[in-house]
């Protein structure tokens, strides 16, 4: 919680990768809370009332997953509407003549989006989904300490790119400071 605090605030992508890691790791402890306390919370180290704050975060993200029926798979749609509004922020950012290295970082990127989205059978996804799926699926190797071909690390390094870029038009939007529309 308080990592994703900080991260929602300054990168989007980083923070919607993270969340989609707490998902997974309430998902690997089966949803249980003693489960959580134990694995989630203890290690922190918190005091008493910062600790309770965390175990209420992840209560209400358990329940949250349960009343979306996301216990198994999928995302939460807290989660699933950063995407839808990341998604219409890419399509601003594409139609506007004021940033032409946002849709030069996307269509350089854009064919190893639709490599990915073939190979994984991503097709009932946005690119959006599918760059996310993509990053989330290298920092999993990553983790595990999996080797990566040449052709991956080429593949998520140009989807990191554009994602990054659409993350910094991302704050300067919330922050006011995009302007898209109006004449130079």
């Amino acid at each position: 919680m308080f990592i994703s605090r900080e991260l929602r605030k300054k990168n989007i992508a980083e923070y919607l990768l993270y969340m989609w890691q707490v998902e997974d790791l309430l998902r690997a402890n089966e949803l249980s809370m003693k489960k959580i306390q134990t694995t989630l919370v203890e290690p922190y180290g918190l005091d008493d009332a910062a600790s309770a704050e965390l175990r209420q975060w992840y209560e209400n993200l358990i329940d949250m997953m349960r009343q979306e029926d996301v216990k198994e798979k999928g995302h939460l749609q807290i989660n699933r509407n950063v995407i839808i509004n990341l998604t219409d922020l890419h399509l601003r950012l594409l139609k506007s003549p004021k940033v032409p290295f946002y849709s030069a970082a996307y269509y350089k990127a854009l064919p190893f989006i639709v490599e990915f989205r073939t190979k994984s059978d991503g097709r009932d996804k946005t690119e959006l989904e599918n760059c996310f799926d993509a990053l989330y699926m290298m920092w999993l190797m990553k983790l595990q300490k999996r080797e990566m071909n040449e052709e991956t690390l080429k593949a998520t390094s140009e989807i990191g790119k554009f994602i990054s870029m659409l993350s910094l038009y991302f704050k300067e939007e919330e922050e006011g400071r995009l302007d898209l529309d109006s004449e130079e």
